[in-house]
């Protein structure tokens, strides 16, 4: 139908007028008899069902001819166009049928707002056959026996379930377990700093060594943050290609990227922030071995770097900010939508610039 191409063959049983009459028009451009009132005039829902069923495109003559007089004849082929390829075929009359390319191939959006477009769950999985995001995830994902890189592909296409909602996960009892609500984490991880704070501040000997510290962690925390972001959740190009190093992406930070606007999902659960913390407490009293003191405050201050981290992330995806943290939330939601390979600071840019991974404003976004 003008440019689309379908595959209805899982469709034919069901047709109401039979299958045969759906055979009958294989291979042909069905426009006109889809608008035929005399034979039978189609709803919005056969126009639907025809799309969940689209596998690609095919040029016409007229495509073809204004490619070959294009000086980018790669804006428009191979379809769908980019923007630029979009407005010389509409120069050209062709309009209907033609769909505009993604602006990102690597995610298929073209900017933040599309994050927030509720994916088509039945749609979705015809097209992609990755996961049905009404079922549970986990099992999917640990059954699916999905390639490292199908499977980095795919999860790195953003979808949107149900406005917003949390997509079942496990499907049984651990389900709760897996939804964080942004608020226990302060309420949960500001009491022991505070106290770890507290003592620190009195085995010290004076106020300023204590807060020098306690800063010092606070910065120390930024380049964690990173490390963390880059070095274990994106570990992407190093991930094992089975099962068990799939599905463990998956659960620490491949769902976030398949689901970004969670809300449920989006800080750390405590229970899993024990466990990474563990080590970088054991790792801050043997750097600072000579002193219980220090190290406590170092300690401290990190850790509510964390929480400062954790609730940014989740404002940042979910709430209206002052003007530093609106551009921090435009930089931060182009690593979802656009290139999830940089622009790993949450919090701030510096580590980026630092480490060459900062993220260009998008130039496709200007002819978005």
């Amino acid at each position: 139908m003008g440019t689309k191409v379908f595959d209805i063959t899982p469709f034919l049983e069901d047709h109401p007028g039979g299958g045969e009459l759906i055979v009958e028009y294989g291979g042909k451009d069905v426009t006109e008899i889809m608008k035929d009132e005399i034979s039978h005039t189609h709803s919005e829902a056969a126009y639907d069902i025809l799309d969940e069923h689209l596998i690609g495109f095919v040029a016409t003559e007229t495509i073809i001819e204004t490619a070959t007089k294009s000086q980018h004849p790669d804006d428009i082929l191979p379809l769908s166009p980019n923007n630029e390829g979009m407005e010389e075929l509409k120069a050209n009359g062709v309009v209907e049928g033609v769909l505009p390319k993604p602006l990102f191939a690597n995610t298929g959006l073209s900017s933040a707002e599309d994050l927030s477009v509720e994916t088509d769950a039945r749609s979705d999985y015809r097209t992609h056959q990755f996961l049905d995001l009404n079922r549970p995830l986990f099992m999917q994902v640990w059954n699916g026996g999905f390639s490292k890189d199908f499977y980095l592909e795919q999860v790195h296409r953003p979808r949107h379930y149900k406005g917003g909602e949390s997509a079942p996960l496990f499907g049984n009892f651990l389900e709760p377990l897996s939804k964080t609500p942004w608020w226990v984490v302060p309420v949960v991880w500001l009491p022991p700093v505070a106290y770890g704070s507290f003592l620190a501040f009195l085995g010290l000997p004076t106020a300023f060594q204590a807060i020098a510290y306690w800063l010092t962690g606070l910065g120390l925390w930024t380049l964690v943050e990173y490390i963390l972001h880059r070095g274990l959740f994106h570990v992407d190009n190093y991930l094992p290609d089975n099962r068990v190093g799939i599905t463990a992406h998956f659960l620490l930070h491949g769902i976030h990227h398949y689901l970004p606007m969670d809300k449920l999902r989006l800080v750390m659960p405590p229970t899993l922030f024990v466990v990474l913390a563990i080590p970088f407490y054991k790792l801050a009293h043997a750097v600072f071995y000579w002193d219980w003191y220090v190290a406590t405050a170092v300690f401290s201050g990190g850790i509510f770097g964390y929480i400062c981290y954790d609730l940014t992330h989740y404002f940042l995806h979910h709430r209206t900010l002052p003007s530093y943290y609106r551009e921090l939330k435009k930089y931060h939601l182009q690593h979802h939508f656009a290139d999830y390979e940089n622009g790993f600071g949450v919090t701030s840019r510096f580590w980026d610039r630092v480490f060459g991974t900062e993220l260009a404003p998008p130039k496709a976004a200007k002819a978005a």
